[in-house]
């Protein structure tokens, strides 16, 4: 589904927000996981053994690339092949991945050793020379590259005019080298998590422009990385065959095969896992309650990236006065938010105050300061002089005048319709009026081409000022930088959707994006998101939660984060008794 960009641009590192297929098609931006804990039920308990065949779903996609291919469910699936230098952990702190340790210097360089047990697939060694070529080949990739976009996004407003200066490589040895920024940032460690490729499968002789061409060719593309599975056979639309790989420096996975099992969709991704052809599948919507009947499935729920927000028009006079903040903090109590997320997403989302996902390493105490309070809310609007003058059940302002917001929102989407809906019920009862600025029924005969009409209209309106309140949502990275959303030198970018503009939250975003060490960061942005508190400029909802859906033979430690489905899966096991031969019931 085409969204106009406006609506569609992220809010940093599009890697982790947006792999919605090389082929464009969208599936609701859900494929992304964090990390869930398996509950085992079973009285019986039993050991890891070795052995046994794994089917996971992906979606069409034209590259086995990982340097080219935007597919979501290939990106999960490419990290069972390839490596970065670093990870992020479940809180989405930096981890050593192909990086045994580093030291950050004063002027941000990197000094990086590796670890130096590492093998590629065809059994050469990994070096240095493997990952200043792999950065090399991203500088000589169109700007469109997603790993180009990725650094690029990380920059957010402060973007460099050539993204290629920002990364600059020294190598010392065979197994250390330094990393030179052009511009020191926050996230300069979480830039360094692209796939890493084997130099010597691309260069004949010395490296050069042709080298980096062959690396980034999407057609008849071999896999080959240092992860915990090797690539044996790609069937073009039709499957994707691993192997364990027995000299994994970790240890052999202990289950044999994987087999990637293309399918069109994701909902029939969902159709082939209800049937028993493949062992994983998403949820899809918010009633998944019903795979509780089945004794093969295990349900997965987590907090999924999916954001939504309250946003104000601060190029109105009404949301950008001086004490406009109490009318804001009004419009917060006054949602009743965890009755949003019983009725409308049936108990499956998580509340937060914050546009920082609930898990992250960053999050501060303050995530849930507003709670659903209309004395508070009232409080509020008295502080801002306003009353009730004609006894209708509706404010006036400080100066007798009506108040009427209009509400703005894309209500061809169901779940946000029913969001809004309430939304708009609330403050009303609250005294403060508003009125609906979409249609409040979906048609029967809704098609891809009446949403994207919808979504220009909304665009439109957006891009005039013509709102009061946006009813929106993001994907959240687990990279925190939220200066897209919130500078000022944003707003002409298109992701300051809102137009706020606040000399006191520049620099605080900007002391936030500069910090040199991981402990500064962490202090800048607990002063940060109290501003974020004080101000308002967002009322954050809730993050939607999301669920996988897994067959019961997988055990062990199972577990993802928030974007990596798979991870740790060198350590999930099927035992002997569930190892037999998936019968494929096409």
């Amino acid at each position: 589904m085409k969204l106009n960009k406006i609506l569609l641009i992220l809010l940093i590192l599009t890697i982790f927000l947006s792999f919605t297929g090389c082929n464009r098609k969208d599936d609701g931006g859900s494929n992304i996981f964090e990390v869930f804990e398996v509950e085992e039920k079973d009285d019986k308990e039993y050991e890891p053994e070795y052995g046994g065949k794994l089917i996971l779903p992906l979606t069409n996609f034209t590259t086995l690339n990982p340097l080219t291919c935007e597919n979501n469910s290939y990106y999960h699936f490419s990290k069972l092949i390839f490596e970065s230098l670093f990870d992020l952990d479940k809180n989405f702190q930096i981890e050593n991945q192909l990086a045994d340790d580093y030291a950050i210097y004063s002027d941000g360089t990197i000094a990086i050793k590796l670890k130096e047990n590492v093998y590629w697939h065809d059994g050469q060694k990994f070096t240095a020379e493997d990952v200043a070529f792999t950065i090399n080949v991203i500088k000589h990739a169109k700007n469109d590259n997603v790993y180009k976009r990725m650094w690029s996004d990380l920059l957010g407003p402060f973007s460099i005019s050539n993204i290629n200066s920002l990364i600059n490589v020294k190598i010392i040895d065979d197994y250390n080298l330094e990393i030179k920024f052009g511009k020191i940032f926050s996230n300069n460690l979480e830039a360094l998590t692209f796939p890493i490729i084997p130099k010597h499968r691309f260069t004949v002789g010395s490296e050069d422009r042709n080298s980096y061409i062959k690396a980034l060719k999407d057609d008849n593309y071999i896999p080959v990385g240092t992860g915990p599975y090797k690539f044996v056979n790609y069937e073009r639309f039709k499957e994707v065959q691993l192997e364990c790989f027995e000299d994994y420096r970790e240890g052999r996975p202990y289950i044999d095969k994987i087999i990637g099992r293309i399918l069109d969709d994701n909902e029939l991704a969902l159709t082939a896992f209800e049937v028993g052809q493949i062992d994983l599948s998403l949820a899809l919507g918010v009633d998944w309650e019903k795979f509780d009947q089945s004794n093969r499935v295990k349900i997965l729920e987590f907090i999924s990236q999916n954001y939504e927000f309250l946003g104000f028009n601060f190029s109105k006079p009404i949301f950008n006065a001086e004490n406009s903040s109490h009318l804001r903090k009004a419009i917060a109590y006054g949602i009743d938010r965890q009755a949003i997320i019983q009725k409308v997403y049936l108990g499956h989302a998580t509340q937060t105050d914050l546009p920082i996902h609930p898990d992250s390493w960053l999050l501060s105490e303050e995530a849930n300061f507003y709670g659903y309070s209309p004395a508070k809310a009232h409080q509020e609007l008295n502080n801002l002089g306003w009353k009730d003058i004609d006894g209708d059940g509706y404010y006036e302002d400080e100066n007798g005048n009506a108040v009427v917001l209009k509400l703005l929102t894309n209500s061809y989407n169901p779940l946000r319709l029913k969001t809004a809906d309430i939304v708009v019920e609330d403050l009303n009862k609250l005294g403060i009026r508003v009125i609906k600025d979409y249609p409040d029924k979906i048609p029967n005969n809704l098609t891809e081409e009446m949403v994207e009409e919808q979504w220009e209209k909304i665009n439109t309106k957006v891009l005039k000022g013509d709102y009061d309140l946006l009813l929106l949502g993001w994907n959240i990275s687990p990279v925190t930088e939220l200066s897209s959303i919130f500078h000022s030198s944003a707003i002409g970018m298109g992701t300051n959707i809102i137009k706020y503009n606040s000399v006191i939250m520049d620099q605080m975003l900007e002391a936030a994006f500069n910090s040199t060490s991981r402990e500064e960061k962490q202090k800048n942005y607990e002063i940060l998101q109290s501003q974020i508190i004080k101000e308002l400029p967002y009322i954050s909802l809730f993050f939607r939660n999301n669920a996988v859906l897994m067959d019961k033979k997988i055990m062990g430690d199972v577990g993802s984060n928030f974007y990596n489905i798979y991870k740790n899966i060198a350590n999930w096991y099927i035992p002997k008794e569930f190892q037999e031969e998936k019968v494929d019931k096409n």
